[in-house]
């Protein structure tokens, strides 16, 4: 079992940035991958960033890509997710990830609780 625990959300006005944390414990060794997305309620959770350690590659989506950035530390229990340039639609409960196999939606193991992102105009 892995526990995730997301932290740094908050509330910041449009251009700003923000930086996410997500601390995992338990039997982390045995994740292939971590991810992150995210939530509006009463639409969809949508993929922002995910990682796969074993190639050591990073994805990120197109609605988000060259603003945020995923990385995580070696000992792969810290995932983190840079975000500048927020924009009011950047606003969504964050979710982190985590995965024995892939971090797709129907592939994820493990859902921290989230960490609430609000941006303003």
């Amino acid at each position: 079992q892995v526990q995730l625990v997301e932290s740094g959300g908050g509330s910041v006005k449009a251009g700003g940035s923000l930086r996410l944390s997500c601390a995992a414990s338990g039997n982390a060794d045995t994740l292939n991958c971590m991810a992150w997305y995210r939530q509006i309620p009463g639409k969809e959770r949508e993929w922002v960033a995910k990682v796969y350690f074993d190639v050591n590659l990073q994805y990120s989506a197109d609605s988000v890509k060259d603003r945020f950035t995923i990385s995580q530390d070696k000992s792969k229990r810290t995932l983190f997710l840079q975000m500048n340039s927020l924009k009011p639609e950047d606003t969504a409960l964050y979710l982190c990830a985590a995965s024995n196999s892939v971090c797709s939606l129907s592939g994820v193991d493990y859902w921290g609780q989230g960490t609430q992102v609000t941006v303003s105009a």
